[in-house]
């Protein structure tokens, strides 16, 4: 049996390297579990079931809307910097996105895209009136409340 005055020292050696496993070890789960939640992060553009049923019925209504996306960009303006402004387009250009669900299609320059990812864009009827919006946007602080323009994260 050992005497407490041969453990001690042990104890002292061991410590310092547990302490140095345990902070090696925190430091490479953190920066993994870092690297997995930022692999995580969806930037696809949603579309609610509202908007796919609007798009489907405009694409049924009119046989010349057959072909048609739903083209959502961003430019300068409204009352909070930014407006998202939405059409129905026939052709992509080589600098567009398309994401497509429900078997209708969302058309997104690349340049507006940096401004609308993750976000969700949706179909509402109100008694003023029917429209696309985005409903949904982590790249927006705020917004005026008809939903069209919007102000960027810093």
């Amino acid at each position: 049996m050992m005497s407490s005055k041969s453990s001690t020292p042990l104890i002292k050696r061991v410590t310092p390297l547990f302490s140095s496993w345990i902070r090696q070890n925190h430091r490479l789960l953190s920066s993994s579990a870092l690297r997995e939640a930022s692999s995580l992060v969806d930037e696809s553009i949603h579309l609610t079931d509202n908007c796919i049923r609007r798009l489907k019925e405009l694409q049924s209504s009119e046989g010349s809307t057959k072909d048609k996306m739903l083209r959502l960009g961003v430019e300068t303006g409204g009352c909070s910097g930014f407006q998202y402004v939405f059409d129905l387009d026939d052709k992509t250009n080589p600098d567009d996105r398309v994401f497509e669900t429900g078997g209708v299609r969302l058309v997104v320059d690349n340049i507006s895209y940096d401004f609308l990812k993750g976000a969700t864009v949706d179909y509402v009827e109100e008694l003023i009136r029917s429209a696309f919006i985005v409903a949904a946007n982590p790249s927006a602080v705020g917004g005026c409340s008809c939903k069209s323009s919007f102000m960027v994260k810093q």
